[in-house]
């Protein structure tokens, strides 16, 4: 049980450690952070300037929002990235996808995992809101 915990860390160490072709630190998609009770993850969802495809609007759509394209749309930065703060529910594993200018979809290539789609012949993103050890 211990050694599953200790691999976990690590993967979490390795993922955040990403080089980009360049050898600089690529800056993770998604930051999370828990309140003191670990009841609450508020995520921070990021889709890069170099990812964006030109968009003009994106939203973030998945479990947490009933699948909704308009719920939850990002805020785009000065650096022309966009991004959105979430707080979920500790502990559990929600599916999302992002929508870029309202018929685009994207997934979320920093992701915790990928789950295949079940409408679709494609994946969805996995963001997984278990407190760390």
């Amino acid at each position: 049980m211990m050694c599953h915990v200790q691999n976990v860390a690590c993967l979490f160490i390795v993922k955040n450690a990403r080089k980009d072709s360049g050898g600089q630190e690529k800056k993770m998609s998604l930051k999370k952070s828990w309140t003191k009770d670990k009841k609450t993850c508020t995520v921070t969802f990021t889709v890069k300037a170099n990812e964006t495809h030109g968009a003009e609007k994106i939203s973030i759509a998945g479990d947490f929002n009933s699948w909704s394209s308009t719920e939850n749309p990002l805020t785009k930065g000065k650096d022309g990235s966009f991004s959105t703060k979430l707080k979920l529910e500790a502990g559990k594993e929600y599916q999302f996808r992002y929508l870029l200018d309202g018929k685009h979809w994207e997934n979320d290539w920093e992701a915790d995992k990928y789950i295949p789609a079940p409408f679709s012949h494609t994946d969805n993103s996995v963001v997984i809101t278990t407190p760390e050890a």
